[in-house]
């Protein structure tokens, strides 16, 4: 599919840019965080309270998809636009994160990856080929090729195996795609080694894929060393097509991807660290224990600065006893708090770079940063 993506304002200084493309469900503006929903919701929050806080794309995951409640049931039920009621864009990962997450449970050959299942131990067998017919199934606007993700820590010689399976498997993805209404994104790996993330880059970007993912990063690897890869390969990847950082990250990892030129960023770091009380302020540039003892009399929000529902209409010893006593409410409130944060913060970095001061936000919200 073209999603028609077409770059609006750019940041002279850095690599920076806006721009916005077209799916089969509507426009996405760039650059955007996608909020993970794995099991086709994202945890705790309703498809309207998304919507509310603008969320345009979310992600469901291939794997578990089809673990749960697998590709019949899917197409029996519409897929997750139908089930989930959920009106915007899907991406979907493509199951390649749970070739490392449940490495115990696999067995990779080159035709694919045999799991034994992480819920009753049946064989799932996910080949390039299966991979878009499940994302097919789910009705993904946005498919991604089933790639091999080595951590970064692993020898250079199994990342650079894992790197040719890749490509290998990406064009047998590009070779079974059926649907017109479905884009295709490739995955860029190589580890943090620059040779090799720039033979890939040569390997895939002259292949029609309609947007390229950078993958491998987040896994082992030091934030000097994941931001100096990213700093060599976004730039390479072409101009004319979204760019993708997966699985990644902090506020302050998506500000410094957006430097470097990434237009979307997914990470399930809102949500989950929501649930355990871990919560973003000040922008994203400092985040606080809510089960601490100090707010347990606090009347005021967690966040005087953010308007968004929860700290519009409850104080923090409230949230604070809600999360204390295990009411589910308190991971209802607590996400939709962290979500809104980093949708914020993207629609506020988006506002910069079309204003031309992306340079100026920049500075200032780095400025700000503790200690």
């Amino acid at each position: 599919m073209d999603l028609n993506f077409r770059v609006e304002a750019r940041c002279d200084s850095t690599h920076a840019r806006c721009g916005r493309y077209q799916t089969a469900h509507g426009e996405v503006e760039t650059p955007v965080f996608m909020p993970v929903g794995t099991q086709a919701t994202v945890k705790g929050l309703a498809p309207d309270e998304l919507e509310d806080m603008g969320a345009s794309i979310i992600l469901g995951n291939t794997y578990h998809l089809a673990v749960r409640p697998g590709v019949e049931v899917l197409e029996a039920l519409g897929g997750m636009h139908t089930m989930a009621h959920w009106k915007r864009s899907i991406l979907t990962d493509s199951g390649g994160f749970q070739v490392m997450s449940l490495a115990k449970l696999r067995k990779i050959s080159e035709d694919g990856v045999r799991f034994r299942n992480h819920v009753d131990g049946a064989y799932v067998d996910l080949t390039p080929e299966r991979a878009i017919r499940i994302q097919d199934a789910i009705g993904s606007d946005i498919m991604m090729c089933l790639d091999h993700l080595p951590p970064t820590t692993a020898p250079r010689a199994e990342v650079e195996e894992a790197m040719e399976r890749t490509t290998r498997w990406a064009k047998r993805c590009l070779a079974a795609r059926t649907r017109p209404d479905g884009a295709l994104f490739a995955i860029i790996q190589g580890g943090i080694d620059h040779g090799l993330r720039t033979r890939h880059v040569e390997a895939l970007c002259g292949e029609p894929f309609d947007g390229f993912a950078v993958g491998g990063l987040s896994v082992g690897e030091s934030i000097p060393q994941m931001y100096e890869t990213l700093e060599h390969t976004a730039p390479q990847l072409p101009a004319d097509k979204p760019r993708y950082l997966m699985g990644v990250g902090t506020p302050i990892d998506l500000l410094e991807g957006v430097a470097r030129g990434v237009d979307m960023f997914d990470c399930v770091m809102p949500t989950r660290n929501a649930r355990k009380g871990s919560l973003f302020v000040d922008r994203g540039r400092r985040k606080l224990n809510l089960k601490n003892a100090r707010f347990a009399r606090q009347r005021g929000p967690i966040d005087p600065d953010c308007d968004c529902y929860t700290c519009r209409r409850f104080g923090a010893g409230y949230l604070r006893h809600l999360l204390k006593t295990n009411e589910f409410l308190a991971a209802r409130l607590l996400s939709r708090h962290n979500v809104h944060l980093y949708l914020r913060l993207m629609a506020d970095m988006r506002r910069a770079l079309r204003a031309g001061r992306f340079a100026a936000f920049y500075r200032d919200w780095k400025s700000g940063l503790p200690g």
